[in-house]
């Protein structure tokens, strides 16, 4: 006979048992694990369309049985056609195509992250690395841990501690370290799913990400005096002192072409997807070379005679984009070779960077330690953004994220009338290098921060019902 709270089972039935059966006892409001495999797909159906499209389209991703889940029940269709103010249920005849409908979604997408930029950024930020500096013996000017990448959910930095790291876009976790050989400073970095590919000095090192971990060289004096360094894979073609940009190629480790791009010191690089490399220089030119051809195609000059920090290329609208060291971001089409506008937008702009599949808005970084979103197609400076001045305390919290102490800010909004000077510096330290993703920036900052804006699209009468 069953006890006080608990139930007696047999056969799958409540009650007592008889026969030879065996007898299971459970007690009594308790439930047996239930994993998501062997969840309803009703269930699911249920679940699913209470997310937004981004969620579910995520969702979609997880797994095969969940995709299967979503395409049968037109989840995506009918969530999309419902947000374009249409019915419930699509007619036959407005059904998409599994093409359209992606190209529908990311263009509603882009028109999301546009508008995030218009809201209050919260920003999360963390000490990646140490405050130590090098000097670059080749340019005289101090080498810090201000780069970063960000792709895959992933964000790399790296710099004057000799050490690059791998963290994790959600937890801000340090999944991976990758030391550098000898005593050479980090001049520029890249990474895809399995490798991480560096300009070290006048080398090229490979760390593998997957696996064991190896570094190799290429050859001694291949690369002279590299600056800056731009990857695709299986390429990577590096910006030098003397001018010239080398190709180097991943497989070999060799060095299998040099292309002479400027006059002058090549200080950025950006690739093309039609085989052209766009350079800029010390002596403020910019050139579009024949990557395979090597011939040289255009050569603009800035009015400026600026030195060219920063390139970035979207070969979505075709239009390529630099910022100077006199605080000038310009545009140019690369079909045309016309200057679209000039924007000085700041003291000196060290980093332009858009996100893929985005042709509305363009975010830049300098000196002044300022966040500006620009609109690609004028220059036009839409939003501009510091750090809150939070005093320490119960305003400025922080937590401990598997092992990393994070700490959260907000952010500022300032006007084209506001006076920089007036904001204090640990409100804007200067931003060194950024990377863009959906409805977030990453940004290096004084050599030994890493900060994490995240933007929200502000919430109208319209999305509340």
């Amino acid at each position: 006979m069953s006890t006080a709270g608990e139930i007696t089972v047999y056969d799958g039935m409540e009650g007592t048992s008889s026969g030879g059966g065996s007898l299971v006892k459970k007690r009594r409001g308790s439930r047996a694990a239930v994993s998501i495999q062997g969840v309803n797909q009703d269930i699911l159906c249920m679940i699913f369309a209470g997310l937004d499209i981004f969620d579910l389209v995520r969702c979609s991703a997880v797994c095969k049985s969940w995709n299967e889940v979503i395409n049968k029940y037109k989840l995506l269709q009918i969530l999309y056609h419902k947000l374009q103010g249409g019915s419930m249920v699509p007619s036959s005849k407005s059904c998409f195509s599994e093409r359209s409908l992606k190209a529908c979604i990311e263009q509603l997408a882009m028109e999301h992250h546009r508008l995030s930029f218009q809201g209050l950024p919260d920003i999360e930020q963390w000490k990646g690395h140490s405050i130590r500096l090098h000097v670059n013996h080749f340019s005289n000017l101090p080498v810090r841990a201000g780069k970063c990448r960000m792709k895959m959910g992933l964000i790399l930095t790296g710099g004057g501690d000799k050490v690059m790291r791998l963290w994790s876009l959600e937890s801000y976790k340090c999944l991976e370290e990758h030391f550098l050989p000898d005593l050479a400073p980090l001049v520029d970095f890249d990474f895809d799913e399995n490798k991480i590919v560096g300009l070290v000095r006048n080398q090229m090192c490979i760390w593998r990400r997957n696996g064991k971990r190896s570094i190799f060289r290429s050859r001694e004096g291949t690369i002279v005096n590299g600056l800056c360094m731009s990857y695709i894979d299986p390429e990577a073609v590096v910006g030098c002192e003397d001018g010239t940009a080398r190709v180097f190629d991943m497989y070999s480790r060799q060095c299998s072409r040099i292309i002479r791009v400027n006059s002058g010191p090549v200080r950025c690089l950006a690739l093309s997807d039609d085989q052209c490399v766009i350079s800029g220089s010390s002596l403020g030119n910019i050139t579009i070379s024949g990557l395979s051809s090597g011939h040289q195609i255009a050569r603009l000059r800035s009015t400026d005679n600026a030195v060219i920090r920063t390139l970035c290329f979207n070969p979505r609208s075709q239009l390529f984009f630099a910022g100077s060291s006199a605080g000038y971001a310009s545009c140019w089409d690369l079909r045309t070779m016309r200057t679209l506008w000039k924007n000085r937008i700041s003291r000196d702009v060290y980093s332009m960077q858009h996100l893929s599949g985005d042709t509305s808005t363009i975010v830049a970084g300098g000196t002044d330690g300022v966040l500006r979103i620009l609109d690609q197609n004028t220059g036009e400076v839409v939003a501009a953004y510091v750090m809150e001045d939070s005093p320490a305390g119960p305003a400025l919290t922080s937590s401990r994220k598997t092992g990393t102490i994070v700490e959260r800010k907000k952010g500022r909004r300032i006007t084209e009338h506001t006076h920089i000077d007036s904001i204090p510096s640990s409100c804007r330290p200067p931003i060194s290098c950024l990377a863009v993703g959906m409805q977030k920036v990453v940004t290096t900052n004084n050599g030994k921060y890493i900060k994490m804006w995240k933007f929200r699209k502000e919430q109208t009468s319209e999305d509340l019902m």
